[in-house]
């Protein structure tokens, strides 16, 4: 066997050719062929406050009730509300209330959080079939009671 020569780049790859290289600038002084190279990396920033490390989650109940593209959860750490990819938490010390009832038509789990600027958000969960309304509703009142026992 005998030893050949690695093929030419193809087409697209590597610098452009001359005719279309950059300009430089006229303002910009000519580089110096003896200028030294930076360094390959650049220093890491001082560190002016430590972060305490993430803490998990007391141990608690919970609440979950998740639809097609919606989702509503109560734990430990507060309200999460999830719709259509986006999610959005709120700590217990920044909620002023949670609010839930089933929607006019019966079919739907409509939960509220109001923030303690006075902002309202709300989340709705499909309940399918129709029998799991009637399961959310104790869950969800147990847990935000052992949460927010007085509101």
């Amino acid at each position: 066997m005998t030893e050949q020569p690695p093929p030419p780049p193809g087409p697209g790859f590597g610098p452009p050719p001359p005719q279309y290289a950059p300009a430089q600038p006229s303002y910009a002084p000519p580089p110096s062929p003896y200028t030294p190279a930076p360094p390959p990396y650049a220093p890491a920033p001082p560190s002016y406050a430590q972060t305490p490390p993430q803490q998990p989650a007391p141990a608690g109940p919970d609440f979950l009730a998740v639809d097609k593209r919606n989702a509503v959860v109560v734990d430990a750490t507060g309200v999460a509300f999830e719709s259509s990819g986006q999610t959005i938490e709120f700590r217990w010390p920044e909620i002023r209330s949670v609010h839930y009832r089933a929607s006019p038509d019966g079919k739907a789990l409509m939960v509220s959080v109001v923030h303690m600027d006075g902002r309202f958000y709300e989340c709705v969960v499909e309940a399918k079939p129709r029998t799991r309304l009637q399961e959310w509703f104790p869950q969800l009142a147990w847990v935000l009671g052992h949460y927010r026992p007085m509101g």
